[in-house]
């Protein structure tokens, strides 16, 4: 370790001075929009225009956890927590008789591994199981 001051790390007066002088005579930038007030025209412009804005949700016969529990096909109906790693069985008949014949798979299992769920900590936010839809 050498026997030098701290100072030599420091810029000096005149080096300040010239920094400060350099950042003054630079521009500006254009102030940006304060946090309650409306966005220009040409961003909803640009919004509307992409190719990605008439892409809507996937319709219910594309994944069958968005399906009603009485157009799904499947005698057995499976859902595993991929934090805790359990798996809940379930005939489509007991579903149904349970939960009704217009209710969704993806609430029908989220509501089974919540009823018997061992990870809770107490936040609304980190409790309950994290499902994932299987189709045996």
């Amino acid at each position: 370790m050498a026997d030098r001051p701290a100072s030599w790390r420091m810029p000096t007066r005149d080096q300040v001075e010239k920094m400060a002088s350099a950042v003054r005579t630079s521009a500006l930038p254009s102030p940006g929009l304060a946090p309650d007030g409306d966005l220009p025209s040409e961003y909803w412009q640009a919004l509307l225009e992409d190719a990605r804005a008439d892409v809507g949700r996937p319709g219910p016969g594309s994944s069958a956890r968005l399906l009603q529990l009485s157009q799904i096909p499947q005698h057995l109906l499976r859902v595993s927590c991929r934090r805790c790693a359990r798996t809940v069985e379930i005939q489509r008949v007991d579903a149904v008789r349970l939960y009704g014949s217009d209710a969704v798979w993806k609430d029908v299992g989220q509501r089974l591994l919540d009823n018997t769920c061992s990870n809770r900590t107490g936040r609304h936010e980190e409790d309950g199981c994290w499902p994932s839809y299987d189709t045996p």
